[in-house]
């Protein structure tokens, strides 16, 4: 499948994230152009190939610094300016972003977790309500590939279910790294199944 990159724009200072910087390099800068405001930062949620394929041309076309899950930064082509850890917070401009490990998938996979602020006032925004980029950990219907590694699904589900479904609520938007969005919701009744048939 297509992978899919999301750019991030603070709308009070106009300052951008890139989350994974996959392909088709001059499309992401142009797209990172378009929003007028510079990108500050790169990060890539893990370290496969199709994720930070157009990384190396990204940056040396914007100077934007990079950031990684600590285990996944020697996978990366190019050094990391930062290696994120499970707790740590991002800041694009005034919009604070939480780091979330999900180990299994790879071992320093990461997701990024933005909450809408309680003075939130643009046309459907919900304060509270969060919006998870989850890489290639959680997707419509499943955690992602291990490879039918029975310790790493193990280690990928139990991360997914209580760093995401035991925190946070149904309305949770779900963005992975290839595919269409989900929810929290949709998804929660599926975790046992998921975990009875092993991956």
């Amino acid at each position: 499948m297509d992978n899919n990159a999301y750019l991030l724009t603070c709308r009070a200072s106009g300052e951008q994230l890139l989350v994974d910087a996959a392909a088709e390099a001059s499309r992401l800068v142009t797209l990172v152009g378009e929003g007028g405001g510079g990108l500050g930062l790169v990060v890539t949620t893990h370290g496969h190939a199709d994720h930070h394929g157009a990384l190396a041309e990204v940056v040396a076309a914007t100077g934007a610094a990079t950031a990684a899950g600590a285990p996944d930064i020697a996978l990366l082509p190019i050094p990391s300016d930062r290696a994120l850890h499970h707790g740590d917070t991002l800041t694009v401009g005034e919009t604070v972003l939480d780091v979330i490990a999900l180990r299994g998938h790879t071992p320093g996979s990461v997701a990024l977790v933005h909450t809408e602020p309680a003075d939130a006032q643009a046309a459907g925004s919900v304060p509270g309500r969060r919006h998870v980029l989850t890489g290639d950990s959680l997707f419509p219907g499943g955690v992602g590939s291990t490879q039918g590694d029975a310790a790493r699904f193990t280690q990928l589900l139990d991360d997914v279910t209580e760093r995401l479904f035991d925190r946070f609520g149904d309305d949770t938007w779900i963005y992975p790294g290839h595919g269409a969005d989900t929810t929290l919701g949709a998804e929660r009744p599926q975790l046992r199944a998921w975990r009875a048939r092993g991956w």
